[in-house]
């Protein structure tokens, strides 16, 4: 209910929300109006999604993790982490990232790393990171060293967490 209060406050234009964090009025209008369809969400949030611009996209995999779908929404997501549109990696890699596999998660990762988003987006990091994305990373160091380039200091900060120790055991082990 904060969050409809929000956005009438606002009048759905695009002006971002103090809470949550990261999201605009328009989005949440449109996540609002998603959630609020009687039935066959799933089959809704596919079809906004495949027709529409950006931001409804980013307000469709926003939804997601709101949404009565279990995994059937997995495809968009991975669908959003082959663009390049930074926005769209960013808002599939929330909550809802939950229903990627490992192996497609941690390809994400690495997406992230190159693109140049900040890993805070990713949720869940540091309890699904594990030694076979602490090897995907340390690889890509090791080329961008070979290049004369750097790593982004959040993947060298997580790097240095699997490596260490520092995650979780169970995260560790994953």
């Amino acid at each position: 209910m904060e969050l409809l209060q929000q956005v009438d406050h606002l009048r759905c234009g695009r002006a971002p929300l103090p809470e949550p964090p990261g999201w605009s009025a328009d989005e949440a209008a449109r996540v609002l109006l998603l959630t609020a369809l009687p039935a066959d969400h799933a089959t809704h949030a596919e079809s906004l999604y495949r027709h529409g611009d950006a931001a409804e996209r980013r307000a469709v995999l926003k939804a997601l993790p709101l949404l009565p779908i279990g995994a059937a929404g997995a495809p968009l997501l991975h669908d959003a982490i082959r663009t390049n549109d930074t926005r769209l990696v960013t808002a599939a890699l929330g909550p809802y990232a939950r229903h990627l596999d490992p192996a497609a998660w941690r390809q994400a990762v690495l997406k992230c790393v190159f693109t140049g988003v900040p890993l805070a987006v990713v949720h869940d990091l540091d309890a699904r990171a594990d030694g076979e994305l602490a090897a995907m990373l340390a690889g890509l160091a090791a080329e961008r060293q070979a290049a004369g380039r750097t790593m982004p200091a959040d993947a060298t900060a997580l790097l240095d967490r699997l490596t260490t120790g520092s995650v979780p055991i169970t995260a560790r082990e994953a």
